[in-house]
């Protein structure tokens, strides 16, 4: 969840610690803090709760005198309030050493009681303190910073990745575990870095530490301890091209731009994918078996990956025939796994804690795992038996938008080239899923066209409701749940999303006079009765995704037959109004409060 930077170097560690840092923001905003060392020795140590931009003026002091080395940190809170005091970089007792730390110490309450009556004085509420009294405690002469650094780990609990800063002699040692960390070198210094996003402008490869590595960046450059006790670095990585593909555009928020983009996304994955889906080269290219070796499917994800999941796995149960079931990555060690199971593992960032934690809970005997992800050189990429990526480029606004997109088209992509190859699809469905497919970006575009004005006026319209419905039947329910969703993080408002033909089992009973429902339309024929029992009660029906004809002056709605994901155009009416409804209410709908873009703890 938090973000990690470091840069050791010949000059303007700090300004390079900071500049990553900015591109980290998205993964926590509690707050954020920097430590750098300058030439002289004297320490830069600058903490707040007002973002990463309020430390800019101190960097900017500092890197006058010349730093060259520095750490810096943003927070999503787990342990201990939203405080400058609970900001990281935390230093230790006699303030030699700062630690920046990403993860969860699990048992952190019997280490600090250990050292609390070892002598050790705590100064902020956080978990993350005890690693660096615990580097404190091991750190004497003939031990360098990166001995401490293992003797401290040796003794934590939980997930981590640690980068630690030693004031006395200017050196960084970093390690991980269960939390992700890369390494980079550039002509004139080294990077730490929770994600490549962080320092894409500034690399062209970079190295993945694996769990209990550690790497010490001192003078010299970068050394080596790998968990197999070689010193050889891990290999290099690219930086892919789409981690510099940013949205840009007409709006001041990341977010508005990134569903403006979607189009441009979805072209992207097209012509990435499309070319191998009719000879199945996409999917043997993968290194996966025939589907005549899979007897079902299971989606693992969390939130929106999981929405993206559901819609990806109606392909397979409606073209294939093949039982599908979508699991929620938190729940998993509480379901059965059967054998011949294709297991498609979604998340974006690639490192989400559950999703994880799911994988190395699967039994052995089950069948292959596939991974969608926004980062090929992820946790879950290197974890799985093949991985493709979703080609969304870097997402900034938390709120998931173009990444949702991008993982139904390259989903549906690899499962119609598995149908394909396997021939078990009727050509008459799949020819049409494949029009469909192509003609998504326009699609696309016409959705935001048409919904730019509607959007923002039912965002006015709804501004003091106090809670919504979102509906739909078939297909088009995992759009109604995404919109669901959307609304809750963007708007913090409450937001339920109901089968259409659950409603008069219960949740019919929230609708009132002017209650806004919105209804996602499919075709099914029968969403028209489900509307009219919530028009005889007073709702306002918003009907996303319909087809009308008029006849004699009266509208006729058409049905409409979609694709086997369902009517992926309709979550661009459905994000634009809860950006809308947001921006009105005051809300950060780059920064939602409570919440992150990678969700890297459990």
């Amino acid at each position: 969840m938090c973000g990690i930077t470091a840069f050791r170097g010949t000059t303007a560690a700090a300004t390079r610690a900071l500049g990553a840092l900015e591109r980290l923001e998205y993964r926590g905003y509690d707050s954020a803090g920097i430590a750098a060392r300058r030439v002289d020795g004297s320490a830069l140590h600058e903490r707040t709760i007002h973002g990463v931009a309020a430390l800019a003026a101190a960097v900017g002091r500092a890197d006058g005198d010349t730093t060259t080395a520095a750490i810096g940190h943003t927070r999503w809170a787990t342990h201990g309030g939203v405080t400058a005091q609970n900001a990281h970089p935390i230093e230790d007792c006699g303030g030699r050493v700062l630690v920046v730390h990403n993860g969860i110490v699990e048992n952190a309450d019997v280490l600090r009681t250990q050292l609390v009556t070892a002598g050790h004085r705590f100064a902020t509420e956080v978990d993350s303190e005890v690693i660096v009294h615990l580097i404190e405690q091991s750190l004497r002469p003939g031990v360098d910073l990166g001995d401490a650094l293992v003797a401290a780990r040796e003794r934590l609990e939980g997930s981590w990745a640690v980068v630690a800063l030693d004031l006395r002699t200017g050196e960084i040692a970093g390690t991980a575990h269960g939390s992700p960390l890369i390494c980079a070198e550039t002509s004139d210094g080294v990077y730490l870095a929770s994600d490549v996003g962080a320092i894409a402008p500034e690399v062209s490869a970079f190295r993945v530490l694996e769990d209990d590595d550690v790497v010490e960046v001192g003078a010299e450059g970068a050394r080596w301890r790998r968990h197999d006790h070689s010193t050889r670095p891990r290999g290099l990585w690219p930086v892919p091209r789409t981690a510099l593909l940013a949205s840009t555009g007409r709006h001041d928020d990341h977010m508005g731009n990134e569903i403006d983009e979607q189009p441009v996304v979805a072209r992207r994955v097209i012509d990435a994918l499309v070319p191998g889906i009719a000879d199945g080269r996409l999917w043997r290219g993968l290194g996966l078996d025939a589907l005549d070796g899979v007897d079902r499917v299971a989606v693992i994800g969390c939130g929106t990956s999981l929405h993206a999941g559901r819609a990806i796995a109606g392909v397979f149960q409606r073209l294939a025939a093949l039982p599908t079931r979508v699991v929620v990555a938190s729940e998993a060690a509480h379901e059965r796994w059967e054998p011949r199971t294709l297991v498609i593992a979604i998340s974006q960032s690639g490192e989400t804690a559950d999703v994880l934690r799911a994988l190395d809970r699967l039994p052995a005997r089950r069948g292959p795992v596939l991974a969608l992800t926004n980062n090929t050189s992820s946790s879950l990429a290197r974890r799985s038996d093949a991985v493709i990526d979703c080609l969304a480029g870097p997402e900034i606004g938390v709120a998931a938008t173009k990444t949702f997109v991008a993982q139904v088209l390259t989903g549906v992509c690899v499962a119609l080239s598995g149908v394909c190859a396997a021939g078990r699809a009727d050509a008459l469905a799949f020819d049409a899923d494949v029009r469909a497919l192509t003609a998504t970006p326009e699609a696309l575009l016409a959705a935001i066209e048409a919904w730019r004005e509607p959007a923002a006026a039912l965002a006015t319209e709804f501004s003091a409701a106090s809670g919504f419905l979102f509906l739909g039947r078939g297909s088009g329910l995992v759009y109604a749940a995404e919109g669901a969703l959307k609304l809750k993080e963007l708007s913090y408002r409450w937001a339920e999303h109901q089968p259409a033909g659950e409603l008069k089992h219960g949740p019919l009973a929230l609708v009132d006079a002017g209650t806004p429902v919105f209804v996602v339309d499919n075709g099914d024929p029968r969403l028209d009765v489900d509307i009219a029992e919530v028009t005889a009660r007073g709702g306002r029906i918003v009907r996303i995704g319909e087809r009308v004809l008029t006849v004699g002056g009266s509208p006729v709605h058409l049905p409409r037959t979609g694709p086997s994901w369902g009517p992926l155009d309709s979550v661009v009416a459905l994000q634009m109004f809860a950006r809308e409804l947001a921006l009105r209410l005051g809300r950060n709908v780059d920064k939602p409060r409570n919440l992150a873009k990678s969700v890297t703890v459990s």
